[in-house]
């Protein structure tokens, strides 16, 4: 190497060393430029449009003639009293409006299938086509909201449930459909393909809110949100445990801000994503982008999750000020492997408190060990003040490919009390380490006897 390459190294190098600190002023940065909605005056009371909350009459007409008076008042506030309301298919989202399920109010939606049909135009594990309605769906509306302190009941633990194992057939299609790049107006799932719906999707939205509801019993995914920016969710809580019961979903998303969540979800609690394979390369344009996390209590499979259908790539994603309030298989679990491509960088976690995991930070290449031709780019990911009580396999796990390096791991103040396997790390290149415990702290050593 010349001199000019070393030198270009070491300035490289040190700038990498020098940016450890978690970068407060960018997120905030995020934060700041998030637009809340804003609502027009007018309002709607459920009831009073002749709906009733005696969890047995079907209420479906009168959230639809709710939301088409709200869009004949070009928006507005639909109010959700207290009660159980049976809704019998889904409720699809006008610009504008603010669902407002009130203390004691719970929305109870069917679980027969037929009632989400026709099918609309949504994704399905990183692949677009067309399939049974989201629950609750909102396309290319802006200024919407769900808020109040009521429950979202999907009834997803019986009909739905059942999907899951007969959903191969289904979901094989959509993905040979996605490499083989078929138009999407031919993408058709719904009937007979068990592809179970999100509980709630917001697709091509922009200034959305969702704050202090309840979530629980989700068919799918909870929260879904899809191709579309500016977005807070704040206060919510979980009781959802069903298969791939993902708590938050952000995929092709932007400028999102998830706070004081409570977490209690059958699979992760926030999974990002941004599309699968040859259709989300395609997507490069649009990452997944500039999310903050923070105050959260994580409850489930995993904590934070970025991948593995990540193809067009993740950038920017700051995670801070959060800890466990139960089991979590891993606690940060960065996964791609040699199908997805894309890139996943500039990612901070700071001030993470894990009780007891299986492994507590784990970042790989090779996710089930799939696929060729289309290594992941990863690079620029920060741990600091990070503390475990157990992992039950590894510390710390760092796993990427002889020819595609994972790149500037910086690890800082990071104390894991017992592990089975301290450290895996294989395959990358500038791993910098600062006090880092693994084990019983090492103190003076023993004099000679």
């Amino acid at each position: 190497m010349n001199f000019r390459g070393l030198l270009f190294l070491v300035i490289s190098w040190s700038s990498f060393a020098q940016k450890t600190e978690f970068p407060t002023a960018a997120a905030e940065a995020i934060v700041n430029r998030i637009q809340l909605p804003v609502f027009p005056s007018y309002e709607v009371n459920i009831v009073k449009l002749g709906a009733k909350g005696d969890s047995v009459t079907n209420n479906k007409a009168f959230f639809d003639k709710a939301m088409a008076l709200c869009k004949k008042n070009k928006g507005g506030t639909i109010i959700v009293p207290k009660g159980i309301y049976k809704v019998n298919g889904p409720i699809h989202f006008v610009s504008n409006v603010n669902l407002k399920i009130e203390k004691g109010a719970k929305i109870k939606f069917s679980d027969a299938p037929k009632d989400y049909l026709p099918m609309v135009l949504t994704s399905w594990e990183g692949t677009m086509l067309y399939n049974y309605s989201p629950l609750i769906y909102a396309y290319e509306c802006s200024n919407i909201a769900i808020t109040g302190e009521g429950t979202i009941d999907g009834e997803g633990g019986n009909i739905w449930k059942s999907f899951k194992a007969k959903e191969n057939d289904g979901k094989m299609r959509s993905r040979e459909m996605n490499h083989n790049s078929v138009p999407l107006n031919d993408r058709k799932f719904g009937e007979g393909y068990f592809m179970r719906p999100q509980l709630i999707q917001f697709f091509n939205c922009k200034n959305i809110l969702v704050e202090n509801i309840r979530i629980e019993n989700s068919p799918f995914w909870c929260l879904h949100l899809l191709k579309s920016e500016s977005i807070t969710v704040r206060g919510i809580s979980y009781k959802s445990l069903n298969y791939n019961n993902d708590g938050i979903d952000p995929e092709y998303a932007k400028d999102v801000l998830i706070e004081n969540v409570n977490f209690d979800n059958g699979d992760d609690n926030v999974a990002i994503k941004a599309g699968r394979d040859h259709e989300g390369r395609a997507n490069s344009a649009t990452p997944s982008e500039n999310i903050v996390i923070r105050n959260c209590n994580f409850k489930g499979l995993h904590g934070v999750v970025l991948g593995s259908e990540m193809s067009a790539g993740i950038q920017n994603v700051y995670v801070e000020n959060c800890k466990t309030a139960g089991y979590l298989k891993r606690g940060i679990y960065i996964k791609t492997n040699a199908d997805r491509g894309g890139f996943i960088k500039n990612i901070f976690v700071n001030n993470l408190k894990l009780d007891e995991v299986e492994d507590c930070l784990y970042i790989t290449s090779n996710y089930h060990g799939e696929g060729s031709g289309f290594q992941s780019d990863i690079s620029n990911v920060y741990f600091s003040n990070i503390t475990c009580n157990k992992a039950t396999e590894s510390g710390i796990v760092i796993q990427g490919f002889p020819e595609k390096k994972i790149r500037n791991i910086s690890l800082s103040n990071i104390e894991i009390k017992s592990a089975k396997n301290a450290l895996s790390n294989e395959n990358a290149e500038n791993v910098l380490m600062t006090d880092v415990f693994i084990g019983q702290r090492a103190t003076v050593p023993s004099a000679a006897k």
